[in-house]
């Protein structure tokens, strides 16, 4: 079976003007190699830049390696939902990913599983590389409720998705308590959540889906740590917060997610 490709995303959050969502775009997109190093990268900028945005990386070229990606979505193709957007109206805008159940939806915006469900399929439906961020808060991971949240999240947001739907899919392990807070998860505890979030896969479905699926870190990761992080065997990459809004510091970690071979090849 042919390695797994890491994805580095960048999900900026409600940060940036139009003005520095531009310069930071396109300073990403000249940054990335032509060849993109066999990383798939990409970006999230607020929804109201999007179109500057993909505008920007045509110009640079950086569309070709830098998936533009979306934040957020509603599951309906169309209808009465004000203030919403629909998978339709992002493709118009060059939008070829989707961020699901983000902690931040989850727990401050107050995002109900069959919500993220719905999310969840609608997006793999549609051909969207579809990232679904699943994790635990400070309280559960002290009464030992890591994996247990983990398993629930995931089994909710993938219960009407089958496995032919899953070649769109990335898992996100995102601990809560991690998010924002200069905290990170040592990469063994990190690598320890993830082999069970792809062994998980495996009773749901096969050993195939399993091990093709892209699971990537989110918790605080900087160039500083990012390497050590991306070097474990089921760390896929990661998903980044405030270290891609600082473009050297994005491309640094989109770097250190080179795959191992590549990285052996260049050294030598």
């Amino acid at each position: 079976m042919s390695p797994r490709q890491p994805f580095v995303g960048g999900n900026w959050k409600m940060n940036t003007d139009r003005r520095s969502s531009v310069h930071l775009a396109r300073a990403v997109g000249d940054g990335l190699p032509d060849d993109a190093s066999g990383v798939q990268c990409a970006i999230f900028p607020p929804s109201i830049h999007l179109n500057a945005v993909s505008e920007t990386l045509r110009e640079t070229g950086g569309g070709a390696d830098c998936v533009l990606g979306a934040q957020n979505f509603y599951p309906e193709p169309e209808g009465a939902f004000t203030g919403e957007i629909s998978i339709s109206q992002l493709r118009d805008l060059g939008v070829g990913a989707a961020l699901v159940g983000h902690s931040e939806r989850r727990h401050v915006i107050g995002e109900p599983e069959e919500l993220i469900a719905r999310k969840t399929t609608a997006a793999l439906e549609s051909g969207l590389l579809c990232v679904l961020c699943v994790g635990e808060t400070l309280e559960q991971r002290e009464s030992s409720k890591t994996d247990a949240v983990n398993e629930a999240q995931i089994r909710s947001a993938l219960e009407h998705a089958s496995a032919s739907l899953l070649d769109g899919i990335i898992i996100a392990y995102e601990p809560v308590w991690a998010i924002g807070t200069g905290r990170t998860a040592s990469p063994a505890d990190a690598q320890s959540a993830h082999e069970r979030i792809r062994a998980l896969l495996g009773r749901m479905y096969d050993a195939s889906v399993a091990e093709s699926t892209r699971i990537i870190y989110g918790g605080s990761v900087k160039s500083a740590n990012a390497a050590e992080l991306f070097s474990q065997p089921d760390i896929d990459g990661g998903l980044i917060g405030g270290a891609s809004l600082d473009a050297d510091e994005f491309l640094a970690i989109c770097s250190a997610a080179r795959p191992r071979q590549e990285l052996q090849g260049a050294s030598s």
